[in-house]
Protein backbone atom coordinates (compact mmCIF):
# COMPACT_ATOMS: atom_id res chain seq x y z
CA UNK A 1 0.00 0.00 0.00
CA UNK A 2 1.57 3.23 -1.20
CA UNK A 3 2.45 5.85 1.79
CA UNK A 4 0.67 9.31 2.47
CA UNK A 5 2.29 12.46 1.80
CA UNK A 6 1.61 15.21 3.93
CA UNK A 7 2.96 19.11 3.39
CA UNK A 8 3.89 20.64 6.85
CA UNK A 9 4.03 24.45 6.97
CA UNK A 10 6.76 25.05 9.85
CA UNK A 11 5.75 28.73 10.42
CA UNK A 12 7.39 31.96 9.15
CA UNK A 13 10.92 31.38 10.94
CA UNK A 14 10.86 31.08 15.18
CA UNK A 15 10.61 27.79 15.92
CA UNK A 16 8.06 28.04 18.84
CA UNK A 17 5.32 28.76 16.22
CA UNK A 18 5.91 25.21 15.14
CA UNK A 19 2.13 23.86 15.60
CA UNK A 20 1.23 20.52 17.33
CA UNK A 21 0.20 18.82 14.78
CA UNK A 22 2.87 19.54 12.46
CA UNK A 23 5.26 18.06 15.17
CA UNK A 24 3.64 14.92 15.59
CA UNK A 25 3.61 14.33 11.36
CA UNK A 26 7.43 14.94 11.55
CA UNK A 27 7.64 12.49 14.41
CA UNK A 28 5.55 9.16 12.82
CA UNK A 29 6.71 9.10 8.90
CA UNK A 30 9.97 7.70 7.90
CA UNK A 31 11.20 10.10 5.14
CA UNK A 32 11.32 14.29 4.68
CA UNK A 33 11.56 16.38 1.64
CA UNK A 34 12.86 19.28 1.65
CA UNK A 35 12.53 22.09 -0.95
CA UNK A 36 16.16 22.72 -1.98
CA UNK A 37 19.52 20.92 -2.76
CA UNK A 38 20.84 20.06 1.28
CA UNK A 39 19.19 20.05 4.26
CA UNK A 40 22.00 22.92 5.93
CA UNK A 41 20.72 25.50 3.55
CA UNK A 42 17.22 24.56 3.70
CA UNK A 43 15.58 27.26 5.92
CA UNK A 44 11.95 24.81 6.25
CA UNK A 45 14.59 22.22 7.39
CA UNK A 46 16.59 23.95 9.85
CA UNK A 47 13.43 25.40 11.53
CA UNK A 48 11.89 22.46 11.47
CA UNK A 49 14.95 20.46 13.45
CA UNK A 50 15.28 23.42 16.16
CA UNK A 51 11.28 22.87 16.81
CA UNK A 52 11.21 18.71 16.50
CA UNK A 53 14.81 17.31 17.52
CA UNK A 54 13.79 13.89 15.87
CA UNK A 55 13.81 15.48 12.37
CA UNK A 56 17.35 14.95 12.38
CA UNK A 57 17.15 11.14 12.80
CA UNK A 58 15.27 11.32 9.71
CA UNK A 59 16.38 9.99 5.94
CA UNK A 60 15.86 13.48 3.83
CA UNK A 61 14.78 13.47 0.24
CA UNK A 62 16.40 16.94 -1.32
CA UNK A 63 13.85 18.27 -4.15
CA UNK A 64 15.30 21.17 -6.07
CA UNK A 65 12.99 23.55 -7.68
CA UNK A 66 14.55 26.63 -9.86
CA UNK A 67 14.17 29.94 -9.03
CA UNK A 68 12.46 30.99 -12.18
CA UNK A 69 9.12 32.40 -13.80
CA UNK A 70 9.40 30.28 -16.89
CA UNK A 71 6.20 28.17 -17.01
CA UNK A 72 7.56 25.43 -19.35
CA UNK A 73 10.55 25.08 -16.77
CA UNK A 74 8.44 25.22 -13.86
CA UNK A 75 6.19 22.69 -15.21
CA UNK A 76 9.05 19.83 -15.56
CA UNK A 77 10.56 20.67 -12.22
CA UNK A 78 7.18 20.36 -10.52
CA UNK A 79 6.77 17.09 -12.27
CA UNK A 80 10.23 16.09 -11.60
CA UNK A 81 9.60 16.40 -7.92
CA UNK A 82 6.38 14.38 -7.57
CA UNK A 83 7.60 11.45 -9.41
CA UNK A 84 10.73 11.66 -6.89
CA UNK A 85 8.28 11.90 -3.84
CA UNK A 86 5.62 8.95 -5.51
CA UNK A 87 8.65 6.93 -5.64
CA UNK A 88 8.98 6.81 -2.16
CA UNK A 89 5.28 6.30 -1.38
CA UNK A 90 5.28 3.54 -3.30
CA UNK A 91 7.74 1.38 -0.76
CA UNK A 92 4.99 2.36 1.41
CA UNK A 93 6.60 5.17 3.56
CA UNK A 94 5.39 8.09 4.38
CA UNK A 95 6.73 11.37 3.43
CA UNK A 96 6.36 14.83 5.35
CA UNK A 97 7.01 17.78 3.18
CA UNK A 98 8.35 21.13 4.66
CA UNK A 99 7.45 24.12 3.61
CA UNK A 100 8.01 27.91 5.14
CA UNK A 101 4.44 29.77 6.69
CA UNK A 102 1.30 28.02 5.58
CA UNK A 103 1.58 25.36 2.75
CA UNK A 104 -1.75 27.20 1.30
CA UNK A 105 -0.08 30.12 0.79
CA UNK A 106 2.25 30.52 -1.97
CA UNK A 107 3.82 27.19 -1.24
CA UNK A 108 5.17 25.06 -3.90
CA UNK A 109 3.75 22.38 -2.00
CA UNK A 110 0.62 23.03 -3.55
CA UNK A 111 1.59 22.33 -7.13
CA UNK A 112 2.86 19.01 -5.49
CA UNK A 113 -0.09 18.48 -3.91
CA UNK A 114 -2.51 18.64 -6.93
CA UNK A 115 0.25 16.40 -8.95
CA UNK A 116 0.13 13.83 -6.41
CA UNK A 117 -3.41 13.50 -5.79
CA UNK A 118 -4.03 13.14 -9.57
CA UNK A 119 -2.03 10.25 -9.41
CA UNK A 120 -3.76 8.65 -6.89
CA UNK A 121 -2.19 9.14 -3.76
CA UNK A 122 -3.14 9.97 -0.31
CA UNK A 123 -1.97 13.76 0.52
CA UNK A 124 -3.36 16.04 3.39
CA UNK A 125 -2.09 19.49 4.09
CA UNK A 126 -1.31 20.74 7.50
CA UNK A 127 -1.81 24.18 8.36
CA UNK A 128 1.41 26.52 9.93
CA UNK A 129 1.49 30.02 10.92
CA UNK A 130 1.46 32.43 7.71
CA UNK A 131 4.54 34.66 7.77
CA UNK A 132 1.87 37.71 7.38
CA UNK A 133 0.31 36.96 10.76
CA UNK A 134 4.14 36.74 12.66
CA UNK A 135 4.78 39.72 10.66
CA UNK A 136 2.07 41.60 12.43
CA UNK A 137 2.36 40.61 15.61
CA UNK A 138 5.99 41.33 15.72
CA UNK A 139 5.02 44.37 14.08
CA UNK A 140 2.26 45.16 16.68
CA UNK A 141 -0.35 46.26 13.77
CA UNK A 142 -4.04 44.78 13.03
CA UNK A 143 -4.71 43.41 9.92
CA UNK A 144 -8.39 43.50 9.69
CA UNK A 145 -10.87 45.51 12.34
CA UNK A 146 -14.74 45.54 11.60
CA UNK A 147 -15.39 45.50 7.60
CA UNK A 148 -11.67 45.72 6.88
CA UNK A 149 -10.59 44.22 3.47
CA UNK A 150 -7.63 42.02 3.50
CA UNK A 151 -5.69 41.52 0.02
CA UNK A 152 -2.34 38.96 0.04
CA UNK A 153 -0.07 39.88 -3.01
CA UNK A 154 2.76 38.53 -4.25
CA UNK A 155 5.51 41.09 -3.85
CA UNK A 156 8.11 39.61 -6.22
CA UNK A 157 4.85 40.78 -9.02
CA UNK A 158 3.81 43.91 -10.45
CA UNK A 159 1.97 45.26 -7.30
CA UNK A 160 0.26 48.47 -8.71
CA UNK A 161 -3.10 47.25 -9.05
CA UNK A 162 -2.94 45.62 -5.88
CA UNK A 163 -2.42 49.33 -4.22
CA UNK A 164 -5.21 50.96 -5.96
CA UNK A 165 -7.31 48.02 -3.29
CA UNK A 166 -8.72 49.45 0.00
CA UNK A 167 -8.09 48.06 3.28
CA UNK A 168 -5.12 45.94 4.19
CA UNK A 169 -2.71 45.23 1.51
CA UNK A 170 0.13 42.88 2.35
CA UNK A 171 2.89 42.31 0.11
CA UNK A 172 5.09 39.24 0.26
CA UNK A 173 8.28 38.27 -0.18
CA UNK A 174 9.16 41.78 -2.14
CA UNK A 175 12.82 42.01 -1.36
CA UNK A 176 13.69 41.60 -4.96
CA UNK A 177 11.89 44.82 -6.47
CA UNK A 178 11.71 46.07 -3.32
CA UNK A 179 12.90 49.91 -4.63
CA UNK A 180 10.35 49.62 -6.97
CA UNK A 181 7.82 48.98 -4.42
CA UNK A 182 9.05 51.86 -2.41
CA UNK A 183 8.11 54.08 -5.25
CA UNK A 184 5.18 53.07 -5.54
CA UNK A 185 3.99 53.57 -2.16
CA UNK A 186 5.65 56.91 -1.90
CA UNK A 187 3.96 57.97 -5.22
CA UNK A 188 0.41 57.02 -3.76
CA UNK A 189 1.22 59.00 -0.29
CA UNK A 190 0.82 54.91 1.45
CA UNK A 191 2.38 54.32 4.65
CA UNK A 192 3.61 50.60 5.24
CA UNK A 193 5.39 48.89 7.73
CA UNK A 194 7.88 46.28 6.95
CA UNK A 195 9.55 42.69 8.09
CA UNK A 196 12.61 41.39 7.26
CA UNK A 197 13.24 38.16 8.29
CA UNK A 198 10.93 37.88 10.66
CA UNK A 199 11.86 35.41 13.46
CA UNK A 200 15.11 34.42 11.56
CA UNK A 201 18.67 35.42 12.18
CA UNK A 202 18.77 39.34 10.90
CA UNK A 203 15.41 40.47 11.57
CA UNK A 204 14.51 43.80 11.06
CA UNK A 205 11.38 45.82 11.64
CA UNK A 206 10.76 49.26 9.62
CA UNK A 207 7.83 51.34 10.81
CA UNK A 208 6.79 53.74 7.95
CA UNK A 209 7.46 53.97 4.06
CA UNK A 210 10.39 56.27 5.05
CA UNK A 211 12.34 53.79 6.58
CA UNK A 212 12.14 51.01 4.21
CA UNK A 213 15.30 49.95 2.40
CA UNK A 214 15.92 50.56 -1.04
CA UNK A 215 16.83 46.50 -1.04
CA UNK A 216 16.78 43.84 1.49
CA UNK A 217 16.40 40.09 1.87
CA UNK A 218 13.78 37.65 -0.11
CA UNK A 219 11.98 37.45 2.85
CA UNK A 220 10.33 40.99 3.47
CA UNK A 221 6.97 41.50 3.95
CA UNK A 222 4.90 44.58 3.41
CA UNK A 223 2.13 45.83 5.72
CA UNK A 224 0.15 48.96 3.99
CA UNK A 225 -3.23 50.01 5.77
CA UNK A 226 -5.29 53.55 5.03
CA UNK A 227 -4.36 54.45 8.75
CA UNK A 228 -1.93 52.94 11.61
CA UNK A 229 -0.31 53.85 14.47
CA UNK A 230 3.33 52.80 15.23
CA UNK A 231 3.58 51.58 18.61
CA UNK A 232 4.99 53.58 21.70
CA UNK A 233 8.61 52.42 21.92
CA UNK A 234 8.74 49.91 19.16
CA UNK A 235 11.85 51.68 17.38
CA UNK A 236 13.61 50.99 20.86
CA UNK A 237 12.73 48.10 20.36
CA UNK A 238 13.18 47.21 16.92
CA UNK A 239 17.06 48.82 17.10
CA UNK A 240 17.40 46.50 20.03
CA UNK A 241 16.45 43.16 18.37
CA UNK A 242 18.83 44.20 15.28
CA UNK A 243 21.70 44.66 17.56
CA UNK A 244 21.30 41.02 19.33
CA UNK A 245 20.50 38.81 15.87
CA UNK A 246 23.87 41.15 14.89
CA UNK A 247 25.91 39.46 17.94
CA UNK A 248 24.18 36.28 17.87
CA UNK A 249 22.17 36.63 21.02
CA UNK A 250 19.09 35.86 22.22
CA UNK A 251 18.52 34.86 18.22
CA UNK A 252 14.65 32.65 18.53
CA UNK A 253 15.71 31.08 15.33
CA UNK A 254 19.33 29.71 15.99
CA UNK A 255 22.11 29.65 13.73
CA UNK A 256 21.19 29.04 9.41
Amino acid sequence: MPGTIYGVGVGPGDPELMTLKGARRIKEVQVIAIPGKDKESCVAYQIAVRAVKETAEKEILPVAFPMTKDETVLQESHDRAAGQIAAVLDTGRDVVFLTLGDPTVYSTYLYLHKRLLAMGYESEIVSGVPSFCAAAARLAVGLGEKADSIHILAGSYPVEEGLSLSGTRVLMKSGKQLSKVKKALTERGLRAVMAENCGMEGERLYYGTEEIPETAGYYSLLIVKEDFETPAGKRKETGKRERQNETGENNPAGDT
